[in-house]
């Protein structure tokens, strides 16, 4: 199984948001387990590492948790076309709308993040962390 996990989601689990971050952190077990196989969008990893390291004030400590997050997930290439076709998406929000698109073209199972209603008409499904655990854990 192969899921792009939305930017919201690693930032809850990198810096301990609640009441997001039992949820998040379930999500990091499984792909740290290898249970499945997660990504995040090139565009995601940068906003990751300016918010992570916003929060822990260092340049380098960011850069080490920026390093054992790729340990743990792939990196989607965002293109023109995933950018351009993202203008014609039902799904309003654009930047969400980029995420969709790279999903789509390769071909994720889900994507997983805290604003699902954001991806109203999405061509992929798209559930919350908690409810993606559920339903993993139902499959074991």
């Amino acid at each position: 199984m192969k899921v792009l996990i939305d930017t919201n989601v690693i930032v809850d689990a990198l810096t301990s948001r609640e009441p997001w971050k039992e949820s998040a952190e379930k999500i990091f077990l499984m792909a740290a387990n290898r249970i499945m196989d997660v990504y995040i969008t090139a565009s995601s990893a940068t906003d990751i590492y300016y918010l992570v390291r916003k929060y822990l004030h260092s340049t380098e400590q960011a850069k080490q948790v920026m390093g054992k997050l790729f340990s743990l997930m792939g990196i989607l290439t965002v293109t023109e076309d995933e950018c351009v076709d993202a203008l014609a998406s039902a799904v309003s929000d654009y930047e969400d709308a980029v995420i969709e698109r790279t999903a789509v073209k390769a071909d994720m199972d889900y994507i997983i993040t805290r604003n699902v209603k954001d991806y109203q008409g999405a061509m992929i499904k798209v559930m919350r962390p908690d409810d993606f655990s559920a339903l993993m854990e139902a499959e074991e």
